[in-house]
């Protein structure tokens, strides 16, 4: 049932009823502003989890097709075939840290002005982003066909694995515009609390990689290639299909924008998408800077800890999605003008957090080996399956650290507050590279990982103390 506030906004803005106008045109417009208020109006715990829910299934699904390249090239092709997508996964995940960090910005802004009901201002934030994230993709995606292959000689990619590792990420620059695409509606829908319509079709394009990537690595035998080429059309089914229902769900919002491009409005998503941004690409920036350390080690390591890489991207998934969750509730819930709904949001989300960790922690201390082992198959070395055993058991403690940085950090990003949000994600990435790339060579790759819990720590503890004050 609409609330006071509502009944009001659609006695001033509603359109008078006619004859000629089908009823349930109205009703119908009534009832989804109502629903997409729920963030706002909402318990706390049901609207967070009501929201990331579909978040995290998506990311899940997402990840579930990066790791079914990883997976069957390592199964069907080789050990060095799985080194050289683990070596390009730190850079490969930078981008898309860009893109959802980039959506995260534009997705705060959107939130505010959907929470204050100022859809034209809301529409205009729309088309800036839409407009900005398309030449962002197109100039990024040139730099990095211009220079993967020096990138990997930089990070001291082993000899056998440079070759490959190049013409997967060739595949994946020539894609990119399609991932950041996908990655700006998802966000857009979610800033308007539609998380689930992006669960969608995710859901449908991540069946279709995992279909493509069989099909085109293990029967046509196209190696590395085929499993890029699987991934870039994933994608852009994703985007197509993303762009197509936004705009038309967009329409139905009354008011209209001033301008589909404007600099004030892009300033201020910069200001939020660059240390999002920053945020989002703390642990792949800190794992490309180390990985020439884990290079340093050979392809069996490297095979070993990029199967390890993979399982913790999606140990995280649910952390981020908290996170990301707080971001747009904070948004929406200032933009309303209820800013005590956030402590309390804050409180459901870390005790989402606690349980989420401890399943974790549950399934990597009991199953590390089989999970290893889907990666590397029955020929994985010893070397490769020790490194990945031992890089889960250790971290699968520590899960519950970067569930309570990210969320957090998504209350910081979500109220404006980019100062301390910044500093406490630097201090995390410094820690991590500097431990790593000068206790690995002395005491062996598992100070790697020993780095990543204090990391995540320092980053918690100055965004939470920022939180406490109160000023964000």
């Amino acid at each position: 049932m609409p609330n006071g506030a509502e009944k009001a906004y659609y006695k001033k803005e509603a359109k008078p009823f006619r004859l000629n106008e089908p009823y349930f045109t109205l009703q119908t417009a009534k009832t989804e502003t109502a629903m997409n208020n729920y963030l706002t109006v909402k318990k706390p715990l049901s609207a967070i989890l009501l929201f990331s829910l579909p978040i995290i299934i998506g990311n899940l699904f997402q990840q579930t097709y990066t790791m079914a390249d990883s997976a069957i090239v390592g199964r069907y092709v080789s050990e060095q075939a799985l080194a050289a997508i683990g070596a390009s996964y730190a850079l490969t995940n930078i981008f898309i840290c860009v893109a959802i960090g980039g959506g995260i910005g534009a997705s705060v802004i959107v939130s505010r002005y959907f929470g204050a009901k100022e859809y034209g201002k809301m529409k205009r934030a729309v088309y800036t982003a839409l407009l900005a994230f398309l030449c962002v993709s197109l100039l990024l995606g040139g730099i990095g066909l211009l220079l993967s292959r020096r990138i990997m000689i930089w990070l001291n990619t082993p000899p056998e694995a440079l070759d490959l590792a190049a013409e997967y990420l060739n595949i994946y620059f020539i894609g990119l515009p399609l991932l950041f695409m996908y990655n700006i509606f998802s966000a857009m829908f979610n800033a308007l609390g539609k998380s689930r319509i992006p669960l969608a079709f995710l859901m449908f394009s991540s069946i279709v990689n995992v279909a493509l990537d069989y099909f085109m690595v293990a029967e046509l035998n196209m190696g590395v290639a085929g499993a890029a080429w699987a991934t870039l059309i994933a994608q852009g089914i994703s985007a197509f299909l993303s762009c197509t229902v936004f705009l038309c769900k967009l329409k139905r919002f009354t008011g209209k924008a001033e301008a589909v491009f404007d600099k004030t409005e892009l300033l201020s998503m910069t200001k939020i998408a660059l240390p999002s941004i920053f945020q989002q690409s703390t642990v792949s920036i800190g794992l490309m800077l180390v990985q020439s350390v884990v290079n340093s080690f050979g392809t069996e390591a490297l095979a070993g800890f990029s199967a390890a890489m993979r399982i913790e991207s999606i140990c995280v998934v649910p952390m981020s999605g908290i996170g990301n969750a707080l971001s747009s509730y904070t948004a929406q819930n200032i933009g309303a003008g209820k800013p005590e709904r956030v402590q309390k949001g804050y409180r459901a989300a870390n005790g989402m957090v606690l349980f989420f960790a401890a399943v974790i922690c549950l399934v990597l201390e009991c199953f590390n080996r089989p999970i290893i082992s889907l990666f590397l198959g029955a020929d994985g070395t010893a070397a490769a399956i020790s490194t990945g055993q031992n890089y889960l058991r250790f971290m699968g403690w520590f899960f519950c650290l970067i569930g309570f940085k990210m969320a957090v950090d998504g209350v910081l990003r979500g109220s404006g507050d980019m100062k301390m949000f910044t500093l406490a994600n630097f201090v995390n990435l410094s820690i991590r590279v500097v431990l790593a790339v000068t206790l690995a060579p002395k005491f062996g790759i598992d100070m790697i990982w020993y780095a990543v819990p204090i990391g995540w720590s320092a980053n918690w503890l100055i965004s939470f103390l920022q939180y406490r004050t109160g000023k964000w």
